[in-house]
């Protein structure tokens, strides 16, 4: 979900101390829908998005600044390869809606995003993404512009009209609104839906983030993957709310590569809950972006991993929303271990990696001045053994929860195992009392899901000499599998456990 208000983040379900489970180790049992040979990649997306910093003032030079930066940084080399460019690169003229073309298709922002000779400026900057390597993707929502309907435009390749598939209900679009139901009884429906789609194909874009979904709308989702497909081109398909539950997660793994259910990481600027004059110069209402998050607001994620935790597998994988870790502590707003837990954690739920801070040196916009990529930031976000577990496509479970994040003292433990034969697990000190002495966090080979060994195991600390908890030990334990770490506030340490029979 991408807005400039943050939704209030549902109650969260209470879980039980859990001292030893089923490890997840393998892809959920209702399998995403299978690919034509040349279909979407089996392994969470990673790459870089421009809404948590650049948001509605994204444009051509920055984001291709970005893509560079991807490149030149070895981020690409590291596995991050998709540049996605969010809400703000289509005319949005007020609440009628997005102005559209003679089809009713949106129509480009070409102040933000000029054309260049022949092509418009979405396929110009795809096409210049595409030649450093990387993929390209877009932001769109589901429905179809109330100006199309106003306008009775015709559906492309058919006789049928906009107002003829339109519900005259709303339909959710956050920053620019005007967005009414599709009826997909109506026989132009799935006509219009393609014609989108093929025209987001014709630009070259291979990522679409379909925003603005809730439990309702499992319709526009079975439509918007069938339009792909119908397209010829491989696109991967990122579901993101709205608000929906797990009662949709059918629809999402049969028809969606990602989805992403969660309120929005970012922080949203100081003015949170009035965060409509962010939208527009002179942007009073958000005069920076900074810091982009905090471990406190995004620390919900531990009950959204355990819950969701059934429905991840290869082709299909939760969203937890953006990495924010690459601009130092101060604009990210998270300590070095607040950096640490959030890649643990997202790469023990196979979540998709995508990054949402300033890459470059430095970027000053609208919103405030970035501190550009540190090194220290670098450093993590290319450890190539996290990056592995993430990208191993298997949803860690929760094996252990005691307490809730928050100020006191609280911890819990999220394990799976992997086709080798390994486990790898997390202990997670969830006080956010920086103040706090560390705490000693404990597991077992058993409540993480491996076979008794009478020979022992060995345990490796994945974040290695930069760990600010377990210091980048290597060592071996007894079959008695005690795993023990002690544990810096907001802090997680991140083991790699083999069995040595």
């Amino acid at each position: 979900m991408k807005r400039l208000t943050r939704r209030m983040a549902a109650t969260a379900m209470a879980a039980p101390l859990l001292l030893a489970c089923a490890v997840a180790s393998g892809p959920a049992a209702s399998a995403a829908t299978a690919y034509p040979p040349g279909g979407p990649d089996q392994t969470p997306v990673m790459g870089w998005s421009g809404w948590s910093f650049l948001r509605m003032g994204a444009n051509t030079v920055q984001v291709e600044g970005e893509a560079r930066a991807l490149v030149s940084t070895g981020l690409a080399a590291a596995g991050y390869q998709d540049v996605d460019i969010d809400d703000g690169w289509y005319q949005c003229p007020g609440p009628q809606g997005p102005n559209v073309d003679g089809n009713g298709r949106w129509v480009v922002n070409s102040a933000n995003y000029p054309g260049t000779g022949s092509e418009n400026g979405i396929a110009a900057l795809a096409s210049y993404v595409h030649h450093l390597g990387l993929k390209f993707g877009i932001y769109e929502t589901a429905g179809i512009s109330s100006q199309a309907v106003a306008e009775n435009t015709p559906i492309l390749g058919t006789s049928d009209t906009a107002d003829q598939i339109a519900t005259n209900k709303s339909q959710n679009n956050y920053n620019c609104g005007g967005m009414d139901q599709i009826n997909y009884n109506a026989p132009g429906a799935q006509a219009y839906v393609n014609s989108v789609v093929d025209e987001l194909a014709s630009w070259g874009v291979d990522y679409i983030k379909l925003d603005g979904i809730t439990d309702s709308n499992g319709p526009d989702i079975k439509a918007w993957q069938a339009a792909i497909h119908q397209s010829g081109r491989s696109m991967v398909l990122d579901t993101t709310e709205g608000s929906f539950t797990t009662k949709l997660a059918p629809t999402l793994t049969k028809y969606s590569n990602q989805w992403e259910f969660a309120p929005d990481i970012e922080i949203n600027g100081p003015d949170e809950g009035s965060a409509d004059s962010c939208n527009s110069a002179p942007f009073t209402g958000c005069l920076s972006v900074f810091p982009l998050t905090s471990y406190d607001h995004w620390s919900d994620r531990f009950a959204d991993v355990a819950q969701w935790q059934p429905y991840g597998g290869p082709g299909g994988f939760n969203d937890y929303d953006s990495i924010e870790v690459g601009d130092g502590s101060a604009d990210s707003g998270m300590s070095l271990a607040a950096s640490e837990t959030q890649l643990s954690l997202w790469a023990l739920g196979s979540a998709p990696l995508i990054l949402g801070g300033d890459l470059t040196s430095a970027v000053t916009n609208a919103y405030g001045t970035s501190a550009g990529l540190t090194a220290q930031d670098l450093k993590m976000l290319t450890n190539r053994q996290v990056i592995g577990v993430d990208q191993d496509s298997i949803d860690a479970s929760r094996v252990a929860n005691v307490g809730t994040p928050g100020p006191a003292a609280g911890s819990q433990v999220f394990a799976k195992r992997e086709r080798s034969g390994d486990a790898v697990v997390g202990l997670f000190n969830t006080t956010t009392t920086l103040s706090s002495a560390p705490s000693t966090i404990s597991t077992t080979a058993a409540a993480i899901g491996l076979p008794a060994d009478p020979h022992g195991y060995l345990v490796q600390d994945l974040w290695g000499q930069q760990s600010v908890a377990a210091g980048g030990t290597t060592f071996r334990i007894s079959s008695a599998g005690r795993i023990q770490a002690t544990v810096p506030a907001e802090g997680v340490a991140l083991f790699r456990v083999t069995p040595l029979g």
